[in-house]
């Protein structure tokens, strides 16, 4: 948001680690960096934000236009968040008629980011509950009861977004996948 006399203020919620004044962020994909210099929740100034928290922070020099919904803010000298063009996903097909193939290209929700996404490969079928591959690049996969197939296939995104492996940053790696508002 931009805040008369206090300038930009982006919100969100602290999923890992902390935010501090004085810290350098690092917001991805837009690739901007730049110094906090206040945090606050519920109108109340703080000397950090923990996981879990929902806050405000005022950044230096940042306008409302660099910086967007869905972009992700982490420290910069620490294993800084990035843009990803492609990843592989694990996916697991429910309530979807037919079936899915190369070039599906539905909406990705993740963390507030919606975006545009294509199934560029399939890249293996795995059993839900071992995870080993039952099929090497499937043709297709398919929703049927009572679940369906699992598989691991190459996403690309429309245009980069930030997204991180489930098991290092849980909320970045979880995503939900519509099509027809499903």
């Amino acid at each position: 948001y931009k805040i008369g006399g206090i300038g930009t203020v982006p919100v969100g919620r602290v999923e890992t680690g902390i935010i501090k004044p004085g810290m350098v962020v690092t917001f991805a994909p837009a690739g901007v960096t730049t110094e906090v210099k206040s945090v606050e929740m519920h109108h109340e100034q703080l000397t950090e934000g923990l996981p879990g928290d929902n806050v405000g922070f005022n950044v230096k020099n940042v306008s409302v236009k660099e910086i967007r919904r869905g972009n992700v803010a982490g420290d910069s000298k620490n294993d800084p968040p990035k843009g990803a063009e492609s990843f592989n996903a694990q996916v697991i097909l429910m309530n979807h008629p037919g079936q899915v193939g190369n070039g599906y290209a539905p909406v990705l929700d993740c963390h507030t980011a919606h975006i545009a996404c294509k199934f560029a490969e399939l890249l293996e079928k795995i059993d839900r509950r071992t995870g080993k591959s039952v099929e090497a690049t499937p043709k297709f996969i398919k929703s049927m009861l009572p679940g369906g197939d699992a598989a691991i296939v190459k996403m690309v995104p429309s245009k980069p977004m930030c997204v991180e492996a489930f098991t290092e940053y849980p909320p970045l790696g979880r995503f939900a996948v519509r099509d027809m508002r499903q």
